[in-house]
């Protein structure tokens, strides 16, 4: 039987845990066994593990744990150089160069233990298995605004405190908002899968262009794989890494709310023979949408009726659709009611299907 043990976080004002009790009872149904370490400063109390059917262990306890435990947390160990006889998840800071990295390494090897790095855990499809997802966006969007608030009235931002929920939140920035004009930001985005053949590279070199002349836009990428490494550094080669948002693998339940949060997504490249599904997604939602003008894309966006189409071998005319989109909150709003109405008009599955039997003479229609 699996044990799952959830240690307390040892790093100085780490309140986070990474299990939840809603997410331990379900671990605890399937049949997994969950101890959870007390802790003095953990933001989710512990009787919610209790009412989960967790075990409930004294704190820092994990050194003795039964030798099958897998410990779960999230940060860095204390740095005793004690061997680490356990399997441990957690962010272990250790395959990019970091000073404490070689050391942590050492302390697995000498006492057998194995290191299962949050940041490298992928599932079957080579996708991360623990990515930041909405809320953890959320709470980030959160913090820059307090700092923001802040900078506006020459302070910095104190402290983040916990937080009872959603509400509670609102209602502090509200209060450190008062007064002050709210900030604005423009929005350019791709939701996909990060490889080579969506000429992401390509999007991130216009963006680069362009940033210089539009303070206030940034560039979000939805979504993980194998590029990502390599996006980053070519963000921090082109000075463009600040204004870069990276959400990391999201759930595609979840997307609906990160396309809210775009202004324009972009296909900056497709092949000769489909359209996309993230282009019915983004146009499905209303926004105004840049895609390469190819034949399957050409039948679904009119070009500057309800999207913009760019020749793909022509790269600056990404950059001069992103332009044109940006100086003209009026065209962007258009596109993106043409686009929804267009969607809900000639392309949901219905109408696709009624399509495809209209494609067969032989077909039985039913009166």
């Amino acid at each position: 039987m699996v044990h799952l043990w959830v240690r307390a976080e040892q790093r100085p004002h780490e309140e986070r845990v990474g299990l939840t009790p809603e997410g331990a009872a379900a671990l605890v149904a399937a049949g997994i066994t969950v101890s959870v370490e007390e802790s003095h400063n953990r933001a989710i109390p512990i009787d919610g593990y209790l009412r989960a059917g967790c075990q409930i262990v004294a704190e820092n306890s994990w050194p003795f744990a039964p030798k099958d435990a897998i410990i779960f947390g999230l940060k860095e160990l204390p740095e005793d150089g004690t061997p680490l006889t356990h399997r441990h998840i957690m962010f272990g800071h250790a395959f990019k160069g970091q000073p404490a990295g070689k050391v942590l390494l050492q302390r697995f090897k000498a006492g057998g233990g194995v290191l299962y790095d949050l940041e490298y855990l992928v599932n079957e499809q080579g996708r991360r298995v623990a990515a930041f997802g909405y809320w953890a966006g959320y709470a980030g969007a959160a913090v820059s605004l307090k700092c923001w608030a802040a900078q506006q009235r020459d302070g910095i931002a104190g402290p983040v405190a916990v937080y009872a929920g959603k509400a509670e939140l609102l209602a502090n920035l509200a209060q450190e908002l008062a007064g002050l004009s709210r900030p604005n930001a423009l929005i350019i985005g791709f939701v996909g899968w990060f490889v080579p053949w969506h000429r992401l590279d390509q999007l991130l070199s216009q963006f680069a262009t362009l940033a210089p002349l539009h303070p206030s836009i940034h560039l979000m990428l939805v979504g993980d794989g194998p590029l990502r490494d390599s996006l980053t550094t070519q963000a921090l080669q082109l000075g463009i890494a600040d204004r870069l948002i990276l959400t990391g693998s999201v759930p595609h339940h979840e997307i609906p709310h990160y396309l809210a949060a775009i202004d324009i997504c972009v296909v900056p490249h497709s092949n000769e023979y489909r359209s996309p599904i993230k282009l019915f997604e983004s146009m499905a939602q209303g926004r105004a949408t840049i895609a390469p003008r190819t034949e399957p894309i050409a039948q679904v966006i009119e070009d500057g009726v309800n999207g913009l189409l760019f020749d793909p071998t022509q790269p600056d005319q990404l950059g001069e659709a992103i332009e044109k989109c940006l100086l003209n909150p009026t065209l962007r709003a258009s596109l993106g009611s043409a686009a929804t109405t267009s969607i809900r008009e000639k392309h949901t599955w219905d109408q696709n299907a009624a399509q495809v039997l209209d494609g067969f003479p032989w077909t039985e229609k039913s009166p």
